[in-house]
């Protein structure tokens, strides 16, 4: 059967070609910009509202703290310090090794009580022998660690008491920023004398180091590299 390749295969396969790498190009990540992401902007406490009927008194419940009450962060608005020290460290090797012989001999057909021969030597008769073997190996090993202090913001007061909080810490250093986020939920309880509470004590923790500029770029691989190491690159 002889195939025939169509007229049009070089525009398909530059097609293709262009479509692979404008895939490339659109998987460019965006920069990261101050305050874009609304799940670790500040929130800002609530207004308080006075009540309708005031006596005059300088001191109002309503607007005032107890005199008597910490400064735990325990509303709305209120600020927190969090510790971050994440430690992670994980390693994983795998060993397979399989092996596997088979051996089938067929002896040559009999005719008139003889088995076929050409010049006295059986040529019908069959051997196979086959093997197969198969060693893999693996390993992989990965730490990190992150220390330092951000101050974030109560977003949120559940019903059970814990603490929804949510914040982000920006440092411009050179041609760059870095920036820290961190949002989770926190125990009033976890929450020790000088407000602070540890990053291993948020439940549901998100905490992500990053940066934009010009080092952060230099990190990055070029689109073109991207393309090549792409799963719709064939080689």
């Amino acid at each position: 059967m002889r195939r025939t390749i169509p007229h049009n295969a070089p525009t398909i396969l530059a097609t293709l070609l262009m479509s692979a790498l404008l895939g490339a190009c659109a998987a460019v990540p965006q920069p990261l910009v101050r305050g874009a992401d609304p799940g670790f902007v500040p929130v800002l406490p609530a207004q308080p509202v006075p009540p309708e009927q005031n006596n005059g008194a300088i001191f109002q419940v309503s607007q005032g703290g107890g005199l008597f009450g910490d400064n735990k962060a325990h509303r709305v608005g209120d600020i927190l310090t969090v510790r971050l020290v994440e430690r992670t460290q994980a390693r994983k090797s795998a060993n397979t090794s399989t092996s596997k012989e088979s051996n089938v001999e067929m002896p040559g057909p009999t005719l008139f009580g003889r088995g076929v021969t050409s010049g006295g030597t059986p040529i019908l008769n069959s051997n196979i022998e086959a093997s197969r073997d198969f060693d893999g190996q693996g390993a992989s090993a990965q730490s990190n660690q992150l220390d330092g202090l951000i101050t974030v913001t109560v977003a949120e007061v559940l019903t059970n008491g814990n603490l929804v909080i949510q914040g982000e810490k920006w440092m411009q250093l050179n041609q760059g920023e870095e920036f820290v986020r961190v949002r989770g939920m926190v125990r009033p309880v976890d929450i020790r004398s000088d407000n602070t509470v540890l990053s291993t004590q948020i439940a549901n923790a998100q905490v992500a180091y990053g940066g934009s500029g010009t080092l952060a770029d230099s990190n990055r691989p070029g689109w073109m590299t991207r393309f090549f190491n792409s799963p719709i690159w064939p080689f």
